[in-house]
């Protein structure tokens, strides 16, 4: 399977197990799990045949680690980012003191003014390391990193969860929990 294919069928997989499994035909549980077997019939009747071999590629070489299967192979999910809703069944955990956001510098202004919020997802996606941020950031235009106090915001409360692929998920982050990243255009 060559790049060009694997991005294909990752995008593809996104788009079901994220945001429109109706597209194909699926029903994730409430965890956001569906039968492997099932998926790869859903895609075949809608004329995007993958095979399981080219499942398991896709899962195991996505850089993001977007997907995960159940502990006995049989299901498959969205590790994060769904705008349908799934209770993933992530434990809270601790954050490291420090979580970082990638954004694009036209919405910096906004987010500093009003905070981090999910928008469309179910939850605020933060990074462990500012070089993921950038990649994220860098998706919507130049990349701004946002330096999250993790530790204020649990202290106060906030909850958070970290994700099988080390995506940090909270509910929002306040603006008084933001700043930019050392040399992070100052607006």
């Amino acid at each position: 399977m060559d790049e060009k294919q694997t991005v294909r069928v990752s995008k593809t997989l996104s788009r079901v197990l994220r945001h429109d499994p109706d597209a194909i035909g699926i029903t994730l549980d409430a965890a956001g799990w569906v039968p492997v077997d099932e998926l790869l019939a859903a895609l075949a009747r809608h004329n995007r045949r993958i095979t399981r071999a080219q499942l398991d590629h896709v899962v195991a070489t996505n850089n993001k680690r977007r997907f995960a299967f159940s502990e006995d192979g049989r299901s498959i999910r969205a590790s994060q980012g769904h705008t349908v809703e799934v209770d993933l069944g992530l434990p809270p955990a601790t954050p490291p003191p420090v979580l970082y956001h990638g954004t694009g510098s036209r919405t910096v202004g906004v987010i500093l003014r009003e905070g981090l919020r999910p928008m469309s997802r179910q939850d605020v996606h933060l990074s462990a390391d500012t070089e993921t941020a950038v990649r994220v950031g860098a998706r919507h235009g130049r990349p701004v990193v946002l330096v999250v106090d993790a530790a204020g915001l649990a202290a106060a409360g906030q909850v958070f969860r970290v994700s099988a692929n080390g995506v940090w998920l909270t509910d929002a982050v306040p603006p008084a929990y933001l700043s930019t990243a050392p040399g992070a255009p100052q607006l």
